[in-house]
């Protein structure tokens, strides 16, 4: 499915997910996919520029319609990834960002109830930054993406979490 010149801006796509743990694997396939179909996506493989790689993943964010936050046990070892989260929450409250939480390998109780590997990895995180105040950003984001409409992927296939909550587009 080709664009051409007449054609209208593409949803930019802004994939959050846990490098180590997802890049050669399901990330590249979703990658893939997702390009066949013609759709515009970051995931931050794809370039990280300038001197501050934050607030230039902070401006793709912004930059983005839809993000794809890919949960995985590992996810809360990095605060980059939780860093990005929260960004993403407060462009969905400003109503700029549409999130769909994926579950990879991760029951979805395990994110909102900061349980199993994926809990004691973020208190990991804050004993690493004894920074509270983060902290608390960093669960009231994972708190408000993991309540969304999602999927839950498992080696057996998916299941379809849905949420009370309703968007229209």
């Amino acid at each position: 499915m080709a664009l051409n010149e007449n054609s209208p801006p593409q949803v930019q796509v802004f994939i959050n997910f846990r490098g180590n743990d997802l890049r050669q694997n399901f990330v590249t396939h979703l990658e893939t996919a997702l390009k066949h179909y013609s759709v515009n996506l970051f995931a931050k493989q794809d370039e990280l520029k300038g001197d501050d790689p934050i607030k230039f993943l902070s401006k793709r964010i912004e930059e983005s319609k839809i993000a794809l936050a890919i949960f995985s046990t590992k996810y809360t070892e990095s605060s980059w990834c939780l860093d990005e989260l929260v960004k993403i929450k407060e462009r969905e409250e400003e109503g700029k960002l549409i999130t769909i939480p994926i579950f990879y390998e991760l029951n979805p109780s395990e994110v909102k109830r900061l349980e199993g590997d994926f809990g004691s990895n973020l208190w990991n995180q804050v004993k690493l930054t004894a920074d509270f105040d983060k902290l608390k950003k960093w669960k009231e984001a994972l708190d408000f993406v993991s309540h969304k409409t999602g999927f839950a992927l498992t080696e057996n296939g998916y299941r379809f979490y849905p949420s009370h909550r309703f968007v229209i587009i």
